[in-house]
């Protein structure tokens, strides 16, 4: 019998479907995000009233434009432009229309607010679905180095750029000598001392700049750890008052000189060297930060900050969680975050009333092999008698069974969000540069992974046209039309999926209203 092979025709016409939306299958991303967006608050959005100048590309499309390209790993806006001609998706969420990279770019740069509002409407989402508590949840910290737009061989250190002001004062000088004489040896052809004189003249200013900009960051520093220095030669005296021993060595004054090493960056100035690849090598990067609800793995807090480590960024980013979540109970963390003065920041008011929220974060980085020991059943431990420190509470606290049981959720919660943002989606570098324009695209990524994330929970695991079922906790099942369920769900219908939960759901309609507010006079 003879090789068979499946029929490939390239002349033949064919009559694509009249309706954009049939150009895609009806559970795709596609859907998911371009009815979102359709459902979104756009009255903050900057138009152009008068109707003068060019016709403006609708922003409900610029919205899903760029929510479906950061979710799929296109993050240029060049890239974007051209997968409106390329993918089939893109062309039906821009209706087969074209924008220009200029305005996509312009559009993303011009809107962090609506990008803002956007991550916490999908949150209030995913909150009236019930894959997200509205409070009370647990949510794992950390923060993962992604590189800046700049090389890290564009940077120059404090030390190396003193020693390097001083050749070049001393080349300016030589220069100088050499046109002052009448029998000095010529330069190569092509080169005049004046223009030389100016190219050093130019780079000592650059470098000076660079050592003004590194003293500034330096004091700045320092007097962000004075508070902290002083209140721990407050808590020192107080002990010594009592007749007790302080506990180990004497706090150092910071200091207000910069470091040796302290760099500068000429490309990107506000981005950091930073240790990278288990602390391996060193790349110029952000630290970009995210706190995610265990549960339902959504990111509920982001922000991008500068420092190279996590010593001081548990506060700020449990700071960042956003308003949907009324309440955080726990807060899981490695002990690159751990230190006494966070921990008691995030579970104490300043007032020194409790918070409700509890810490759980290792002292001391820990082998993953279990031993024998380990293994063995063993008693609660006995709680530590006051006045105990934090520290000494914090270990006691891990080493109970609902404090293992509940730590042992951290890496299997944040990480592979890092993991999935990285490896699935490509985003290992950030195209603008400034903490400004990085922030906002980090909050990008995070919006545009938890839409992802949601598509992904509201149609379940099975394959097949029947299954849209999903099981577990905080979770609905949109078989059924149980009470509290998100209604039923035609498989392989046309009509989009928050279309289908708003005509299944009596429950869910008003809901679904007081979580977006459609607006008028967009498309």
């Amino acid at each position: 019998m003879a090789a068979r092979f499946v029929n490939v025709d390239y002349d033949t016409p064919l009559i694509l479907p009249p309706n954009l939306r049939d150009w895609v299958p009806a559970k795709h991303l596609a859907h998911f995000i371009l009815d979102a967006a359709e459902e979104m608050d756009l009255r903050q959005i900057r138009v152009n009233e008068r109707g003068t100048g060019s016709e403006q590309y609708p922003p409900r499309m610029l919205l899903a434009l760029l929510l479906y390209c950061y979710a799929t790993g296109v993050f240029g806006s060049r890239r974007m432009e051209q997968a409106t001609y390329d993918s089939v998706p893109v062309r039906m969420i821009c209706s087969d229309t074209h924008p220009d990279h200029d305005t996509i770019c312009s559009f993303r740069a011009q809107n962090k607010a609506l990008v803002q509002e956007t991550f916490v409407r999908v949150l209030e989402l995913a909150q009236a679905l019930k894959f997200l508590q509205v409070g009370q949840i647990t949510v794992a910290v950390d923060g993962t180095k992604v590189l800046a737009n700049a090389s890290k061989h564009a940077a120059v250190s404090y030390e190396h750029a003193g020693k390097t002001i001083e050749q070049l004062e001393l080349e300016v000088k030589e220069l100088l000598s050499k046109a002052e004489q009448a029998d000095s040896t010529p330069l190569e052809e092509g080169l005049s001392i004046p223009e030389e004189v100016q190219r050093r003249q130019e780079r000592k200013a650059k470098l000076a700049s660079a050592r003004a900009q590194i003293e500034a960051r330096a004091k700045a520093r320092a007097a962000a750890e004075m508070a902290q220095y002083q209140a721990k030669l407050a808590e020192r005296q107080a002990q010594k008052d009592k007749g007790q021993k302080p506990r180990g060595p004497a706090p150092q004054e910071p200091e207000q000189q910069p470091k040796g090493s302290d760099q500068y960056n000429f490309t990107d100035p506000e981005s950091r060297i930073m240790k990278a690849g288990s602390g391996q090598h060193f790349e110029q990067s952000y630290n970009a930060q995210a706190a995610v609800e265990v549960e339902s793995r959504l990111i509920v807090g982001q922000r991008v900050s500068q420092a190279p480590n996590d010593k001081q960024e548990l506060v700020p980013t449990v700071a960042a969680i956003a308003q949907p979540v009324k309440s955080v109970a726990n807060v899981l963390t490695d002990s690159g975050f751990y230190s006494e003065a966070a921990v008691q920041n995030v579970e104490q008011t300043c007032e020194g009333r409790p918070t409700g929220t509890t810490v759980y974060a290792a002292l001391e980085k820990k082998d993953h092999h279990r031993t024998v020991r380990d293994l063995e059943q063993k008693p609660e431990p006995v709680a530590p008698e006051p006045p105990a420190s934090i520290s000494e509470i914090m270990k006691h606290r891990l080493q109970t069974t609902e404090g293992k049981t509940r730590y042992k959720l951290r890496q299997q919660t944040v990480e592979p969000v890092f993991g999935i943002i990285k490896s699935v989606l490509g985003f290992r570098q950030f195209l603008l540069r400034g903490v400004g324009k990085v922030s906002l695209e980090w909050e990008l990524v995070c919006l545009a992974y938890n839409l992802k994330r949601l598509h992904v929970l509201a149609r379940g695991i099975k394959n097949g046209d029947a299954g849209l079922k999903i099981s577990g906790k905080n979770t609905v099942d949109l078989e059924t039309k149980e009470p509290g369920s998100a209604g039923s769900v035609e498989a392989g219908g046309r009509r989009s999926w928050f279309g289908q939960q708003m005509a299944s759901s009596d429950f869910l309609l008003p809901l679904y209203r007081r979580v977006f507010r459609p607006v008028r006079g967009f498309v």
